[in-house]
């Protein structure tokens, strides 16, 4: 796991030195034009769509640039375990499409852009994401796809409650999804996903919200009072509202709270682009909206969003191969087809307009350009966001302490452990 990214880093490098050297001369592993294959490693988003969309790219890739792609597809649930594994053993992949580059920026194992990315390229992605990709002044983590939260409602199950509008206010919220639990039949008011998959897009929608945040001004500030309150919050939804469904420290958001969305068993739901997708598409029975978050502290709302990262590791002779790479997949007919294909938002300003002409994706691309992203640039953010995900449910448990989870949490990060 990433808890010991940093000295398996350090190894690595040393391994990826010996690596490169011992690569010299060696007909297997280069040529005269450099590798003559490169191993590309990519996240599983969708099983109807990932595979079919980068077998057609290595595909492209091999035909333009006469290079043979080494594609290898993984579970996100396997993928930083695996990859992980491949740094530490000195075995990178030669690019990799996972949600964290920071530490092997940190430790020197990757190529800016200024090494393999086009300037125009680079000059086209959205600011925000170029901001959350750069480590020391330098750009490192190339985004894949992007994501935007807001809030999912059934409007039939509020018809049915007698709610009228979507909650603004956190006050609303609760009292929403207390009527819409009253509902019975195994409705619930939230379904909140706070299990190891993605828990810390789940805290970090809401303390957003609440005027919280993972860091302010450069420094660590996890167990500030806001974020303490936002916790509480969250936990007393389950624990002492009992609006959502049982156990949400341990439900994760695909196999679990989406489901109850789909299936017209949840009044309300942190959603993005692939529920919509599903609903529009496969669950046509629910009756949705798409609303701001609501907020706890009175102030506009707050979006946040998400991009992965498609980084490369400097390998010998590979430089050539990663920037072919680049130049294929940033391309609009790729990079837009494949975020189309898997329900995704655009992270590039031509993307901006290419999708612009899709309404149900308005309330979105409004505020992509100003999306509010987890610290990514932080090497540390790697080991935080991993103790988030296997131990908020814990905190968020009956019996649980909120205040000494993000007390240790800030302890971790000043620690740099």
């Amino acid at each position: 796991m990433k808890k010991s990214l940093r000295l398996g880093a350090v190894v690595a490098a040393a391994a990826l030195a010996s690596m490169a050297l011992a690569s010299c001369g060696s007909p297997s592993n280069s040529s005269a034009a450099g590798v003559s294959s490169i191993k590309v490693v990519i996240a599983e988003y969708s099983k109807d769509h990932t595979a079919k969309f980068w077998k057609a790219f290595a595909t492209k890739y091999e035909k333009t640039s006469g290079v043979k792609l080494d594609l290898q597809i993984i579970n996100w649930n396997d993928l930083d375990q695996q990859s992980s594994t491949m740094v530490q053993t000195g075995n990178p992949p030669d690019i990799l499409n996972e949600n964290a580059y920071a530490s092997y920026a940190a430790d020197g194992l990757l190529y800016s852009a200024d090494e393999v990315l086009p300037a125009a390229t680079k000059a086209d992605i959205i600011p925000a994401f170029v901001k959350s990709g750069t480590y020391q002044g330098k750009f490192y983590g190339m985004p894949d796809l992007s994501s935007a939260r807001a809030l999912f409602y059934n409007k039939d199950l509020f018809a049915a409650a007698g709610i009228a509008k979507a909650p603004t206010t956190w006050d609303e919220f609760t009292a929403d999804a207390k009527k819409v639990n009253a509902l019975g039949g195994g409705v619930v008011g939230y379904a909140q996903p706070l299990g190891p998959e993605e828990a810390q897009a789940e805290l970090a929608i809401w303390l957003f919200n609440n005027g919280g945040d993972f860091k302010k001004n450069g420094k660590w500030t996890l167990n500030s009072p806001e974020n303490v309150k936002t916790l509480e919050f969250m936990k007393g939804l389950s624990v002492t509202d009992k609006v959502t469904q049982n156990n949400p420290g341990s439900t994760n958001r695909t196999d679990g709270a989406f489901p109850l969305f789909e299936q017209g068993k949840a009044g309300m739901i942190v959603g993005f682009g692939p529920l919509q997708s599903a609903l529009d598409t496969q669950f046509t029975s629910v009756n949705y909206g798409i609303a701001p978050m609501p907020t706890g502290d009175n102030a506009a709302p707050q979006t946040y969003g998400v991009t992965d990262y498609l980084m490369s590791f400097k390998k010998k002779g590979n430089q050539d191969a990663v920037k072919a790479f680049y130049k294929l997949y940033y391309s609009p007919d790729e990079v837009n087809s494949w975020i189309k294909a898997e329900g995704f938002l655009p992270v590039t300003t031509s993307g901006l307009a290419s999708f612009a002409s899709d309404p149900k994706l308005k309330v979105y691309l409004d505020t992509l350009p100003n999306i509010h992203l987890t610290p990514t640039d932080d090497p540390e953010w790697d080991k935080i966001g991993q103790t988030i995900k296997q131990n908020i449910g814990l905190a968020v448990a009956p019996g649980g302490d909120v205040k000494k989870f993000l007390d240790d949490l800030q302890a971790q990060a000043e620690a740099g452990k």
